[in-house]
């Protein structure tokens, strides 16, 4: 199909009309009064408090926090699709800075809870029913006590990071935002489009003219990327945090050694990558493999697809396994919760924003046609069903560890290709699909894996180092990225500074490797559905439901999965392995 991209805009008047709805002044002044009196009402006494006074106190918490994750959604919501709009901007700083001040006002109750003595904290769960409701979010609260400082020094901590790392992620996002690339002004998405064409010249254009964009505030990006490591570094020492992910893999609640697992599983396979940028130098019919080619596709001709295809796609591989599923998916595009057209001044990438259980979630990406934009657009829409579905667990409960998270997404993924690769007849058409999919994968898996590694060198080099050079960081970049890739792509000095327009290492350190786990988990559970079939299917929706009450390990070991298991992991990369194989298969049938 081809045809011009078009997409959807986003309705927010769920949340608020407008920023000057009376609405919107009534709950910042509510959350407000009800942070003040519960601080009056209940602070130095949550050791003291009865079983349901407990109980009272945290559903006025909760109350007050949903009101603030309202308020919140909408000023970043509205901020996401206009960067440069200094009012958008504003406002959205003004509701982080109502953020932090209630946030402080209502620091006593964690505190107060974490330094209680395990006999007490669990006597309070025993005599209550109504607390077991809140269990998983009270066990969370007590697996940072070693860390968790004293109510001033928190109250200053959380003040200090709205001129730190706020900050210094919207300044991250409005450069990336406004910037542009080319003679022509071109957007990022736009930009990096070209990296899909199928003439060669075209891709090392668009690598030289991303290359031009991203070195034009290189000095900024390396100044931005030294803040925020030098302010993680002071933290985590504050925190006395043994080292920089310890942070991240307890908010994941995984053990260190279930990540160390997973992470050295994934680069001992490092040759998956190699083998099949191998096979894809041969397929392009080129001597070399240069990082611009890695996207090249193997047709000729890159077909686009419009937006009423790829809502008909993603609603049809939803319907195909859940028909329950299909219609929470079919609900986002009929109440205009979604929005995907690519424009100026909106930000780049995708992503599922969550917001309060008596509303829904939002889904956000920028769609320009390409079948790797539907792909997009399923794996968001099942973060977004996954958020929907595990609303019923209230606010505190419905928040899902990152590793889970992108159980539904990557599983959405999944389903969408296995029924765009069964239309296909034609053998050439399906070694197109299958190159994609396994492009998908690498990026997935391995690639954001060697992120992983980059953050790690990075933060290691910072805090035995010192501040780092833009040149520094760049080493570190290419190594990683090369370690990857072996030999099978020669990485060119341009994309030694594309580290430096990724997101997720300033908003989220760490977080990169959650994707690796969603990936490979799912691979898991897809071959577990092929094998059971339909009874797969109830167990998949429950453990979507459970959303962040239950561990991951617990969760995942009622479906009879075992993260703790390093053979676990093997059976992922065995099947993008045994993918590459089949890829190796229809090229040499086409070469015959």
């Amino acid at each position: 199909m081809t045809a011009s991209p078009q997409g959807a805009n986003w309705n927010l008047n769920d949340l608020y009309l407008a920023p000057d709805d009376p609405a919107v002044a009534r709950d910042e002044a509510d959350v407000k009064t009800q942070a003040t009196r519960l601080r009056e009402r209940y602070r130095g006494t949550i050791a003291t408090l009865t079983p349901e006074q407990l109980w009272e106190c945290l559903q006025q918490i909760e109350n007050v926090n949903m009101t603030l994750g309202r308020l919140g959604a909408y000023a970043f919501l509205r901020f996401s699709v206009a960067t440069g709009d200094e009012k958008r901007s504003a406002f959205m700083a003004r509701i982080n800075e109502l953020s932090t001040a209630v946030t402080n006002d209502l620091l006593f109750f964690e505190l107060e809870w974490a330094a209680l003595d395990d006999e007490t904290a669990h006597g309070f769960l025993a005599q209550s029913e109504h607390l077991r409701h809140y269990q998983a979010f009270l066990g969370r609260i007590r697996t940072y006590r070693q860390h968790l400082l004293s109510e001033p020094e928190e109250r200053v901590a959380a003040k200090l990071a709205i001129t730190g790392s706020q900050s210094f992620n919207k300044l991250f996002e409005k450069i990336q935002a406004k910037m542009t690339y080319g003679a022509e002004n071109k957007s990022q998405e736009e930009a990096l489009s070209g990296l899909y064409a199928p003439e060669r010249e075209v891709r090392q254009a668009s690598q030289e003219m991303f290359t031009a964009g991203l070195q034009s505030n290189l000095h900024i990006m390396t100044h931005i990327y030294n803040a925020m490591a030098t302010e993680k570094m002071v933290i985590d020492e504050m925190r006395q945090y043994p080292h920089w992910l310890r942070y991240r893999n307890l908010s994941n609640e995984l053990e260190d050694e279930a990540v160390e697992s997973l992470v050295s599983a994934i680069t001992s396979r490092y040759d998956i990558v190699a083998n099949y940028y191998t096979l894809k130098r041969h397929i392009l019919g080129g001597e070399t493999l240069y990082d611009y080619d890695r996207y090249a596709p193997i047709s000729t001709t890159t077909p686009t697809y419009d937006w009423d295809y790829a809502v008909q796609a993603v609603c049809e591989a939803f319907a195909s396994f859940s028909p329950r599923l299909a219609g929470i998916a079919q609900e986002f595009f009929d109440k205009n919760w979604i929005d995907s057209k690519a424009v100026p001044g909106k930000r780049s990438g995708a992503y599922a924003h969550p917001v309060t259980p008596d509303t829904h979630p939002y889904l956000f990406s920028n769609f320009t046609g390409r079948l790797r934009d539907i792909e997009t657009l399923a794996h968001e829409m099942g973060h977004g069903v996954h958020q929907y579905l595990a609303r019923k667990q209230g606010y505190f409960g419905s928040n899902t560890p990152l590793v889970l998270a992108e159980t539904a997404s990557v599983f959405a993924e999944m389903v969408l290709f296995k029924r765009e690769y069964a239309k296909l007849s034609d053998p050439r058409q399906k070694l197109g699909i299958v190159c994609g999919k396994l492009e998908s994968m690498i990026a997935t898996v391995f690639r954001q894996t060697a992120m992983n590694r980059f953050e790690h060198e990075l933060h290691t080099a910072r805090r035995a180092s010192g501040e780092l050079s833009s040149e520094t960081i760049s080493d570190l970049w290419y190594q990683t990225q090369q370690a990857m890739f072996g030999e099978s792509v020669t990485l060119t000095d341009n994309y030694r500074i594309w580290w430096s327009y990724i997101p997720h290492f300033l908003n989220a350190p760490g977080y990169v490797y959650s994707y690796a786990f969603g990936e490979l988990l799912v691979l898991a559970l897809y071959g577990r559905y092929q094998q059971v079939g339909e009874p797969f299917i109830d167990d998949y929706i429950a453990l979507l439901e459970c959303g962040g009450t239950l561990p991951p390990a617990v969760a995942l070991r009622r479906i009879g999965i075992d993260i703790d298991d390093p053979a676990f992991w093997q059976q992922g990369l065995a099947a993008i392995e045994e993918l590459v194989n089949e890829a190796w298969v229809l090229y040499k049938g086409l070469a015959e």
